[in-house]
C-alpha cells in the first residue's frame, strides 16, 4: 500500500513538474519575426523571464506594444542570461548575432532556438553546432514552413509511399515584394539589408527556405555543386545587397531551383517536387496538388493539421524537444546538422554570384 502510495506521489509531482511553463528569454527585438513570441497567446506553457536588447529606444517601444514590463528587459545578454537562469533562449536579432547568442547560452547549459538561417557563414554554422555538442544543448533553427501541413503531408508521401517515386527536379519559390514595401520597421531593414549582419539579401533571406526543405529530402546529402546568380532589380531601395537570386542545386540524380526574391507580385512559399512517377505541388500552407500517373488526373486537396500530424506552432515543438517527448532526426527542417548543410549551400550561392562560376563540393 505504502509503494503504491509513494508511485502516486512521485507521478504527482512529475506532473506538475512538467505542467510548468517553460522559462524562456529573448536575446533581441530588432527581428520582425519577433512578435512571433512577443505577441504570442497566453497558453500558460511559456513564460518569458527576460529580454536582451541594446537599443533601449527599441526596448521601450517593445514594452509598449506588447505590454510588458520594463524591468525583464536587459542590456547585457550574459547578465540577464545569469539573473533570469532560462531554460531556453530564443533569438531575435540579426543573423550575424546567432553565433554570440549560442557563445553566450551554451556554456550556461542553456538551450536555444534561433530564427531562419542558422548563421552568415560556414564557420560560425559550425563553431555554433560544435559549441552545442560540447555542451549537450538543443540548437534549433525555426523556419515558417515546418510549421505547413501541406510540406508535412508533402514528405510523408514522398517518403512512406514513395508517391511521386525517385524524386528528379524540386522548385521552391519564396518571398514577397520586398521588405520595405511590405512595412518592416528600420530596426529590422536595417540590419536585413546589410550584407555583414544578413549575410546577403534575399539571397539569405529566402534561399535558406529552399536549401533547407531540399537538405531534408536528400536526407543531408551534401549536393554535387552550387550555381547561382543574383539580381539587383531595386537599387534605389537595396543599394548594399541583391533583391532576387536563383540558385540550382546539383545532386547528379536531382536537383532543385531555389528562387528568392524580393520581387513578387505577392508572398508566396510554395514547393514543387517532380517524382519519375507523379510530382507533389505544396501550393501554399494548406493546399496540396497531386498527380500519381499520366492516367490520373491531378488531385487538389487541402491539408491541416488534422490530416497530418504538424507542429503549428514552433515553440510547441521546442517544448517537446525539451521534455523528451520528440527526438530531432539529423535532417530534420529544425536540426543543426541540417542547417549547417544550409548555410554551406547558401555560402556557396555567394561565391558563384561573386565569381560566375559553379562552385563544386
Amino acid at each position: 500500500m505504502r509503494s503504491i502510495f509513494l508511485t502516486f506521489l512521485l507521478m504527482h509531482v512529475l506532473g506538475c513538474i512538467m505542467a510548468q511553463p517553460l522559462r524562456v528569454a529573448v536575446a533581441g527585438v530588432s527581428h520582425g519575426h519577433a512578435a512571433f513570441i512577443l505577441g504570442r497567446p497566453d497558453k500558460g506553457d511559456i513564460q518569458i523571464v527576460g529580454i536582451y536588447e541594446p537599443d533601449t529606444a527599441l526596448a521601450r517601444l517593445r514594452a509598449r506594444q506588447y505590454h510588458l514590463p520594463e524591468n525583464i528587459f536587459y542590456t547585457d545578454l550574459g547578465k540577464m542570461l545569469d539573473v533570469v537562469k532560462p531554460a531556453a533562449v530564443l533569438a531575435f536579432g540579426s543573423i550575424k548575432a546567432h553565433r554570440e547568442v549560442v557563445e553566450a547560452a551554451a556554456p550556461r547549459h542553456i538551450h536555444i532556438m534561433v530564427e531562419k538561417p542558422l548563421a552568415t557563414t560556414v564557420t560560425d554554422a559550425r563553431y555554433m553546432e560544435a559549441l552545442a555538442k560540447k555542451h549537450h544543448v538543443q540548437l534549433l533553427t525555426d523556419y515558417e514552413t515546418s510549421w505547413y501541413p501541406s510540406v508535412a503531408k508533402t514528405f510523408q508521401l514522398l517518403q512512406d509511399s514513395s508517391f511521386a517515386g525517385n524524386i528528379r527536379k524540386v522548385t521552391i519559390n519564396d518571398g514577397h515584394q520586398g521588405p520595405k514595401e511590405i512595412g518592416c520597421g528600420p530596426e529590422f531593414l536595417q540590419w536585413l539589408t546589410d550584407p555583414v549582419l544578413n549575410g546577403g539579401g534575399a539571397l539569405m533571406d529566402f534561399g535558406c527556405y529552399g536549401a533547407n526543405l531540399m537538405t531534408h529530402l536528400m536526407k543531408n546529402r551534401l549536393p554535387v555543386s552550387v550555381t547561382a546568380v543574383a539580381r539587383h532589380f531595386k537599387p534605389q531601395i537595396y543599394p548594399k545587397v541583391e533583391d532576387d537570386a536563383t540558385i540550382l542545386v546539383d545532386y547528379g540524380d536531382a536537383q532543385c531551383t531555389i528562387q528568392a526574391s524580393w520581387n513578387w507580385s505577392f508572398s508566396r512559399k510554395d514547393m514543387e517536387v517532380y517524382g519519375d512517377k507523379g510530382y507533389l505541388i505544396a501550393a501554399d500552407k494548406n493546399t496540396l496538388i497531386q498527380r500519381s500517373s499520366e492516367r490520373a488526373p491531378a488531385i487538389t486537396r487541402r491539408i491541416t493539421a488534422t490530416d497530418i500530424p504538424v507542429y503549428e506552432d514552433p515553440f510547441n515543438y521546442l517544448i517537446d524537444v525539451l521534455n523528451g517527448k520528440i527526438t530531432m532526426s539529423p535532417d530534420g527542417l529544425y536540426a543543426p546538422a541540417n542547417n549547417v548543410i544550409v548555410v554551406r549551400i547558401l555560402e556557396a550561392a555567394r561565391e558563384s554570384v561573386r565569381t560566375g562560376k559553379t562552385v563544386k563540393f
